[in-house]
């Protein structure tokens, strides 16, 4: 018997948050049992402080694929695309650069490394 598309979203939110709650009691247990006794000054943290801490590592640090956050998104997508445009022609370039200006509000383009090496020659 298939299961509904309904089925699979609820079993799918279900999922993540018992994963979130047991996550969330796994840093309050370690942080209550291990940091008040090691550091002179750090409290007790509430279920709720456990999951804010949760939170605010995901933004700084990310998790899954090694982890980096943000900036190192960021430099792997630049990296793909300054290597996508470096195999371009002149005329598919002005293209992309188009749609994307097009795209993006009429955003001013830096000259890229490949722009400059192509100068060069």
């Amino acid at each position: 018997m298939k299961k509904s598309k309904a089925g699979k979203v609820l079993m799918i939110i279900l999922i993540g948050a018992a994963a979130i709650t047991a996550f969330g009691f796994i840093v309050m247990g370690l942080w209550n049992a291990i940091l008040p006794q090691v550091i002179t000054g750090v409290k007790v943290i509430s279920f709720w402080q456990a999951l804010g801490i949760l939170a605010l590592s995901k933004i700084l640090f990310g998790f899954g694929k090694g982890g980096g956050g943000w900036g190192q998104k960021r430099r792997e997508w630049k990296e793909k695309m300054t290597e996508k445009l470096a195999h371009m022609t002149p005329e598919e370039r002005e293209q992309f650069k188009a749609e994307w200006k097009n795209r993006c509000g009429g955003m001013r383009w830096r000259p890229q490394p490949w722009q400059e090496k192509n100068a060069a020659d």
